[in-house]
């Protein structure tokens, strides 16, 4: 371990109790997104930006109305006084709790069992906002010489594509070019391995309108769901076909096209629905374009069977490709440096089919690493989600350790 670290692992060590209480009150301050059944970001952000200010720290907010007219609020702290910094982000809101007779305990109610703390937003992303924080308390305590400056954001609307959260902030004028970004929101369960790339996240939205007519005289009317059923048939074969390539960084190694929301469209059985909307999620590989995705299914609806209708293609969500971070940048040899002093782990690599809060900065061609401790695969989005208190108090030992 470096010399002069001990100081600070120590800090760390002598707050654990206070970490899993500071979680604990964050998992009962709800924080779903008004779309969802809740309120937004609001009262979870005043509280943690309290925390800091209580123990010394500037903080700036960034609040953006949703179209919700929701406030989602984000907040930003930084410490040192280098040219650079090493931003730390976390999102500060949660999914809902979905089924609650899945819980076996209530889900914003922090439930701590053994080495876990149970609780909606525990592990997505809980544990990163307080590795987060009481890494940044703990340099400041040592008064630690920085390599580089601490950047912290806790930002909001991650959830829901984060277009109030960080596409804004990078907007701002916060991050300077050199800056590097490293994004606690996806990990495995030794933390020896770093997310480095993402597949583009595009959501295509088709509604088709057709007749609608008694389902006992066909004739007279267009069934738009028969129409949707022959055009999804024909897009997904096209697309699957097209865009094979395949890449193995990725946990999943080629695009994906899968058919997912489907609105209702009548309430009848003896109803010809005149009108059908459905969903397309597409995870795009690095080297693809959208443009051409999204031009390759409106080739298909032009096609001459689907005449009768009306089709209209839209993407309400488009997030990347971004580009892969190299292994070679700065950012990952500071974090493979911190594991191996920290843990004796060599860092590995992968690429995910999800979408997290680095793509935004590799696209603004910033360095960014995705990277926790966690049971990732079986806690996100899930009943029952945790994060585990020595996974929390070490993994703010790993990050503190980058700026030493």
């Amino acid at each position: 371990m470096k010399a002069g670290f001990d100081r600070i692992s120590d800090e760390i060590d002598s707050s654990k109790t206070e970490m899993v209480k500071t979680l604990s009150k964050v998992i009962s301050i709800k924080s779903v997104s008004a779309k969802s059944g809740g309120t937004g970001e609001t009262d979870r952000a005043n509280f943690l930006e309290s925390v800091l200010k209580n123990w010394g720290i500037k903080t700036k907010r960034y609040t953006y109305k949703d179209d919700t007219s929701t406030d989602r609020p984000s907040i930003v702290a930084r410490i040192g006084e280098s040219e650079r910094t090493i931003w730390i982000v976390a999102h500060i809101d949660t999914v809902s709790e979905g089924d609650l007779s899945a819980w076996k305990t209530d889900p914003y109610k922090a439930a701590i069992v053994g080495d876990k703390v149970y609780g909606r937003g525990t592990n997505d992303d809980g544990q990163a906002i307080i590795s987060g924080m009481y890494a940044l308390r703990a340099l400041k305590e040592s008064k630690a010489i920085l390599r580089y400056n601490y950047g912290l954001v806790l930002v909001a609307n991650e959830e829901e594509g984060s277009t109030y959260g960080m596409q804004k902030l990078m907007k701002e004028g916060i991050f300077a070019k050199q800056d590097m970004f490293v994004v606690p929101d996806w990990g495995r369960t030794d933390g020896s391995y770093a997310e480095i790339g993402e597949k583009g996240v595009l959501w295509v939205k088709i509604t088709i309108e057709g007749e609608q007519t008694h389902a006992s005289t066909p004739q007279n009317g267009k069934n738009a769901f028969r129409y949707m059923i022959h055009l999804l048939d024909q897009v997904d074969r096209l697309l699957h076909k097209k865009y094979a390539k395949r890449n193995k960084l990725f946990n999943s190694d080629r695009s994906t096209f899968e058919m997912t929301k489907h609105e209702k469209n009548v309430d009848s059985v003896n109803i010809l629905p005149g009108k059908d909307v459905a969903y397309i999620d597409c995870r795009v590989l690095p080297g693809y374009r959208f443009d051409d995705v999204v031009r390759d299914i409106k080739s298909v609806a032009s096609r001459k069977e689907f005449r009768p209708v009306k089709i209209t293609i839209e993407t309400p969500q488009r997030q990347g490709p971004a580009p892969i971070t190299k292994k070679d940048s700065e950012i990952i040899k500071l974090l493979a440096r911190s594991l191996k002093d920290l843990r004796g782990i060599d860092l590995k690599f992968e690429g995910i089919g999800g979408s997290t809060i680095a793509a935004y900065p590799r696209m603004a061609g910033m360095q960014a690493i995705v990277w926790l401790t966690a049971d990732e695969d079986k806690l996100a989005h899930v009943p029952n989600e945790y994060a585990k208190i020595s996974d929390m108090v070490n993994d703010a030992k790993a990050l503190a350790y980058l700026f030493v």
